[in-house]
């Protein structure tokens, strides 16, 4: 190529380069995070086409510690379509606790063997690991507002648990979350990073620390 032919090829402006290289380095981290921040609450992105909505820092960090001191000493915990709450749990207390996510998006398979490919239609297709009733407490946030969404994931639910349940799901759900599962709404009003158009609440099946709040 000719001086005269470079001189034509559309040059980047150092600025707009460099924005272009942050550009990609976003991507790159939103789809393969690593390192000690890939348990960052939001370091993999919503995807609003399997209706993912992070909790708040604020939020997903008090249903990490409900769910720690619900469990007790060396408990287990289940985190069903609930990642900010796994990624949480995972940021505070490191490989100290026993914590497993059952996700859809297998984005979430960065996290090895402690991720569980869930599809809530099929809600006891789980992999022989995954023993009956082997979790002290399972936290679920049904991916949809419908009764199909949370009868399915209550099945779920039940085959994991050994008793507790903590539920976060909308509050137009409440009487149905009641037949399901058992539960009773709490005082505690979870927030998500972005803000809903749905009132959202709590609901457990135990005497939570989240009715010490309103």
């Amino acid at each position: 190529m000719s001086d005269s032919e470079d001189d034509d090829t559309p040059q980047l402006s150092s600025h707009a380069l460099a924005a272009l290289q942050e550009f990609y380095a976003e991507q790159k981290q939103s789809t393969n995070p690593g390192g000690g921040d890939k348990y960052n609450v939001g370091v993999i992105e919503e995807n609003w086409q399997l209706s993912q909505f992070w909790y708040s820092q604020d939020t997903a960090l008090r249903l990490a510690e409900e769910a720690i001191a619900a469990a007790g000493e060396g408990g287990r915990i289940a985190c069903v379509s609930a990642p900010s709450v796994y990624q949480k749990l995972r940021e505070l207390h490191g490989e100290g606790i026993s914590v497993y996510i059952f996700e859809y998006d297998k984005r979430f398979a960065i996290y090895g063997e402690e991720f569980v490919f869930y599809d809530y239609n099929n809600p006891l297709d789980l992999p022989a690991r995954i023993a009956e009733h082997s979790f002290d407490i399972v936290v679920a946030d049904p991916p949809y507002l419908s009764e199909e969404c949370l009868r399915k994931t209550s099945e779920t639910i039940r085959y994991l648990t050994r008793g507790k349940v903590l539920l976060c799901t909308g509050a137009i759900m409440e009487e149905q979350a009641a037949q399901l599962l058992d539960v009773k709404m709490c005082k505690f009003i979870p927030e998500h990073s972005r803000n809903l158009a749905n009132e959202f609440r709590c609901y457990a099946n135990y005497d939570s620390g989240l009715d010490c709040e309103t």
